[in-house]
């Protein structure tokens, strides 16, 4: 196989690409790994169904049920998985010691030192969410939109503890942490009032904000949704809404779910203007099927197209790159490795491509050949680097990793 590669690696060396260097880079950028697939976003600290535009379909067996199972699941998954790692996860993911609960507004770095604890056993730092799903008190589907001050006012507390967090999550790994909003707040048809509860949105997730936190340290984050379940006519965090959000607040970044636009509307597009304007932007990486299904990460077009425009734009750091994507109706070890390695693929193929040759022939008007030598390129040996870059990572290349997921189903899915 050496010599495959030193082959496919004088074929890229044609086109002005070093593949040395583009595995070498790839393996310092790192991807957040979603903890939600491996428990189809249960959480820690409640057992009722999902609610607040949250579903997973599927009851695959094995599915983990404690801290220590998740964990595990994740641990195997990223074994199998080339690259640099982070962890992300969601406030619902609190561990509590025994006998000890506490309600949202009122969690504590201490409930998640088990995950700080695990991120530092492997080099990892930890991205964050504030929950606004699955809680009893959340009135009419609303959480910081509601009308409801006493709602509204507990929904404020919960993200300036989750402010707090990540604060924590930052200092104990050395690692920024991006903490990210998302709520699904709407209405199911025809509202008599839009603005009121954006209004209400952007002074809450000011008063989020006003909690105190080191920009170079804690990078809060707006996600956009056209619609969810439920909500299907009016969404309140909107991508207009979030986006002059994070404009007009600096220090707040946009964060762009692929899923959460209409399906004609693809972020490969919106992630070079975007940087155009901000620092840094943050993504979080799906595979939305006719809407945003969340469906497991493929090696696909838009995929690729994404990885495309953060290389091609000189953005591997500034453009912090997580998974969201969950299914319970596969094996979700299996879930998780195809997602991170369909990302890791593409980022790859994106850094072993002549950008500047082909910038060139576009702003030379020359674009016959653009379109010629695009379609050429695509006939290059891109797999041997990538089997190249398995191995030098320490994991096993295509065709092989799968016996390992059946072997751990085998031993201990099948038996919770």
């Amino acid at each position: 196989m050496n010599a495959r590669y030193e082959s496919a690696k004088q074929m890229f060396a044609a086109y002005g690409i070093d593949t040395d260097a583009a595995i070498d880079k790839l393996k310092t950028i790192p991807l957040a790994v979603n903890c939600w697939q491996g428990d189809d976003v249960t959480g820690f600290d409640q057992d009722g169904p999902l609610t607040g535009g949250i579903q997973a379909t599927g009851n695959y067996p094995g599915k983990a049920r404690t801290p220590e199972e998740l964990m595990a699941d994740m641990e195997k998954a990223m074994s199998l998985c080339p690259g640099k790692k982070k962890l992300n996860i969601h406030a619902s993911y609190a561990i509590f010691a025994p006998g000890e609960k506490v309600d949202r507004d009122k969690l504590e770095p201490k409930h998640f030192a088990k995950w700080v604890e695990f991120a530092k056993a492997h080099g990892m730092g930890i991205d964050f969410n504030p929950t606004f799903f699955s809680h009893p008190n959340i009135k009419d589907g609303l959480t910081l939109t509601s009308p409801d001050e006493n709602v509204r006012r507990f929904w404020v507390e919960h993200g300036k503890a989750c402010v707090r967090i990540s604060n924590y999550f930052a200092k104990e790994t050395g690692i920024p942490c991006v903490m990210n909003i998302w709520i699904g707040d709407g209405f199911k048809d025809i509202p008599a009032d839009r603005m009121g509860p954006r209004l209400r949105y952007k002074q809450s997730i000011e008063e989020i904000l006003s909690e105190p936190f080191d920009p170079k340290w804690v990078k809060p984050c707006v996600e956009s949704k056209v619609f969810g379940i439920g909500v299907e006519a009016f969404t309140a965090g909107s991508a207009e809404f979030t986006l002059s959000f994070a404009a007009t607040h600096p220090g707040c970044l946009p964060l762009m779910d692929n899923g959460h636009y209409h399906p004609t509307e693809v972020v490969s597009d919106k992630i070079p203007a975007l940087l155009c304007f901000f620092p840094e932007i943050a993504l979080h990486i799906t595979r939305p099927v006719r809407w945003d299904s969340d469906h497991v990460v493929l090696f696909q077009d838009e995929t690729l197209e994404m990885a495309k425009e953060i290389v091609r734009c000189n953005a591997t750091d500034r453009v912090y790159m997580a998974l969201d994507c969950f299914d319970a109706s596969i094996n979700r070890i299996a879930a998780w490795t195809v997602a991170i390695r369909s990302w890791q693929k593409a980022m790859l193929v994106a850094m072993c491509m002549p950008h500047a040759y082909l910038q060139g022939l576009q702003d030379a008007g020359n674009f016959t050949e653009l379109m010629m030598r695009q379609e050429e390129i695509k006939n290059l040996p891109f797999s041997d680097v990538w089997r190249q870059y398995c191995v030098s990572c320490g994991v096993a290349p295509d065709g092989s990793w799968f016996d390992e997921v059946k072997a751990y189903e085998r031993e201990v899915l099948s038996r919770r």
